[in-house]
């Protein structure tokens, strides 16, 4: 009984792969996003299969980029060393002691993390942050909030010098600033714009929910543009999704084909995503 269970799983793996075959002929040279959020990296095992899922992708064709957050890391580190936050309308202020903090966990710890397990599949990972060959410029968001910058001028060409030798780049959401600043960029905005700037196939918001929940509380497979304002006005759209919302219409906007919110915590998120007909999470599409 046993050896039949264990046919039955192999004939199983066997029919999953051929019924990908379309989709992987599909996203094949496809550029694809991912934004990776500091909830959704988990344990170390999480962090594995994730990098398995990012290599396999680049094995059969695709090219990933993944812009990472560091929230949580961000936090526990400030603790540690005793560094008070201010905060304004409920947004920290990144003032010059923070600012340091914030690009020592971003590009030197979490970046690092990232790059390795990649690396540790197999994968070839370069990590960078948006200062890198200035691939995200950025002005000051709100002089209330210090170095907290907006995105205002993208240089992807190094990107597409990576993807010729198979390489996939780690981004750290910083960006040079005109007069030699170090911003901190909220890792879904550096994400979308990094996704615009190279007219990516998708977009792939990692979070920790499992995608844009409608009234009755389900999660919504498939949105279109006009869906998304109409469910942000009504209210049903609410709290930290509307900030991934603005981010998938705004990469929309730019000539990103598709957005997908999807819950990071979920096994093999991204495969499932693209490469098997049921998808995960909520696909959003321009009207």
């Amino acid at each position: 009984m046993k050896k039949q269970n264990m046919n039955r799983d192999w004939i199983a793996t066997a029919r999953t792969l051929s019924q990908a075959l379309p989709y992987l002929q599909r996203y094949t040279g496809a550029i694809v996003v991912i934004k990776l959020g500091g909830h959704a990296m988990g344990s170390d095992e999480a962090m594995d299969d994730f990098a398995r899922d990012v290599v396999l992708m680049r094995q059969v064709g695709v090219n990933p980029v993944i812009v990472h957050g560091g929230g949580p890391m961000i936090n526990a580190m400030l603790e540690r060393l005793e560094i008070q936050s201010e905060f304004v309308d409920g947004k920290r202020v990144t003032d010059a002691a923070t600012v340091e903090v914030v690009e020592m966990v971003l590009s030197g710890v979490v970046n690092k993390r990232i790059v390795q397990a990649i690396n540790g599949q197999g994968g070839k990972a370069v990590g960078l942050s948006g200062k890198d060959t200035n691939l995200m410029v950025c002005d000051q968001t709100n002089p209330d909030l210090g170095f907290v910058g907006t995105p205002a001028e993208m240089n992807p060409d190094f990107l597409h010098e990576l993807f010729a030798t198979d390489t996939i780049p780690v981004i750290a959401p910083l960006g040079a600033g005109r007069n030699g600043e170090t911003f901190n960029v909220n890792g879904d905005t550096a994400a979308g714009a990094i996704a615009a700037a190279l007219k990516a196939d998708r977009l792939l918001l990692l979070t920790d929910v499992a995608g844009v929940k409608g009234a009755d509380g389900d999660v919504m497979t498939e949105l279109k543009a006009q869906q998304i304002r109409d469910l942000t006005a009504d209210g049903t759209i609410a709290g930290g999704m509307i900030p991934k919302t603005e981010t998938a219409l705004n990469a929309i906007d730019g000539g990103v084909r598709a957005v997908v919110i999807l819950d990071g915590r979920a096994p093999n998120a991204c495969l499932l995503e693209l490469f098997t007909e049921h998808g995960a999470g909520s696909l959003i599409r321009g009207d």
